[in-house]
Order: structure tokens, then sequence, then C-alpha cells
């Protein structure tokens, strides 16, 4: 079984399948409203050029999510 990380060390071109959100409140319950639900598959698709924030393929659409937010979604690597 891989190592569990945070998405944050996702780098682009690399999937992986989340398997906890660690945060509260109201960034929480929007990721959970764009599916990023435990189980579901990521793929990182670049960073921007300052490196903040990624792009990351979710259940067909493309999200950006900030470092501060990446943090608190554990992953598996694919």
């Amino acid at each position: 079984m891989s190592e569990q990380t945070s998405l944050l060390a996702l780098s682009p071109g690399m999937r992986c399948r989340v398997t906890a959100l660690t945060m509260e409140g109201s960034m929480r319950r929007r990721l959970l409203d764009i599916g990023l639900t435990p189980g579901t598959e990521v793929q990182c698709l670049g960073r921007s050029p300052a490196g903040d924030p990624a792009a990351y393929l979710i259940r067909g659409a493309v999200i950006a999510i900030r470092a501060r937010d990446s943090r608190s979604i554990i992953i598996q690597k694919l």
C-alpha cells in the first residue's frame, strides 16, 4: 500500500486517490460539494508560475486549489 501524504505533494501529471479531508468549515463543504470525497481520483494538471494555486482534474472538472487548502487533503498516490 502506498504512503499517505497531502495533495500538496502531488507533482504535475501524477494521480492520487483522496483518503480524507482534515479541514473544517466552509472550505471543507465547498470541496465536498465539488465531489472531492474520500475515494475520488485526482490528477494534478499543473501549478501556476508562482507555484500556488495548482490545477487538479476532479471528476471531469479542472479545479484550482491553494496550497494552504491542499495541505488538509490527505491522499494516496497511484
